[in-house]
């Protein structure tokens, strides 16, 4: 990835997330900014074929599939580093149907994790968090979420509701829509004021939110042809600041 690429797109992200707590980027935008080759983009988004069941549902469901990696990022080195594969832990105040124990899900490839796609992403939500906090370090996650709707039984993104996650900063990057209707993606204040709502269409479409600031969530989805296959596939990577 140029520079002057990188710059394209981190520069006006980095200007509306200080100004709204917030933002929005197209995904044709996206990337050609980040100069991603079309044939490594689609062999990023065949990897949601691949996710495991999420067994950790509290409400009982079994319409969430993804896989989970986490990574570093320390001030002053380029890039993002991989580690152990660890389980992923909430606290109950930022997710009260499935917070408050180690949840153990499958990792994610390792093409996938060592990958273009993803580490263009990690680098374009790392140039945000940097210039939010200069010389931070960042202990980041990655998660790919596959959420499937059939006849009566609607699937939901964010069943806590709408939420702060307990982070620094939010990347969410739709994947695909399958046969689906919903998905609205909403910001708010904490006092529940609603700040935006739109829907992510197609590949790589993109928001990205400052956790400390605003507070988000999707509403539920359903199949728009009930004898059909329907799914949303979405990534989600998140920057908490680490101790040094």
């Amino acid at each position: 990835m140029s520079a002057a690429l990188r710059i394209d797109v981190a520069d006006p992200l980095q200007a509306e997330v200080a100004a709204q707590g917030f933002a929005r980027l197209p995904g044709a935008a996206l990337e050609a900014s980040l100069g991603l080759s079309p044939t490594a983009l689609a062999e990023f988004a065949g990897s949601w074929e691949r996710l495991e069941t999420d067994r950790f549902m509290a409400d009982g469901g079994r319409y969430r599939r993804r896989r989970h990696a986490n990574f570093t990022a320390r001030a002053g080195v380029a890039g993002h580093v991989r580690g152990p594969h660890r389980p992923h832990f909430q606290a109950v105040v930022h997710n009260s149907l499935n917070g408050g124990v180690e949840r153990w899900f499958a990792p994610v490839e390792d093409a996938i994790g060592e990958g273009p796609v993803l580490h263009a992403l990690l680098d374009l939500g790392r140039s945000v968090a940097d210039a939010r906090a200069p010389g931070a370090h960042w202990f980041v996650e990655m998660h790919q979420f596959r959420i499937e709707a059939a006849a009566g039984a609607p699937g939901f993104p964010t069943p806590e509701g709408v939420h702060h996650d307990g982070v620094g900063y939010v990347l969410i990057g739709m994947m695909a829509r399958t046969n689906l209707a919903g998905g609205e993606t909403l910001v708010t204040d904490d006092a529940g004021a609603e700040l935006a709502r739109f829907t992510l269409l197609d590949r790589l479409d993109t928001a990205f939110i400052d956790d400390r600031r605003v507070m988000h969530g999707v509403t539920p989805v359903r199949p728009v042809d009930p004898a059909l296959p329907s799914c949303r596939d979405v990534l989600v990577i998140t920057w908490k600041r680490a101790e040094g």
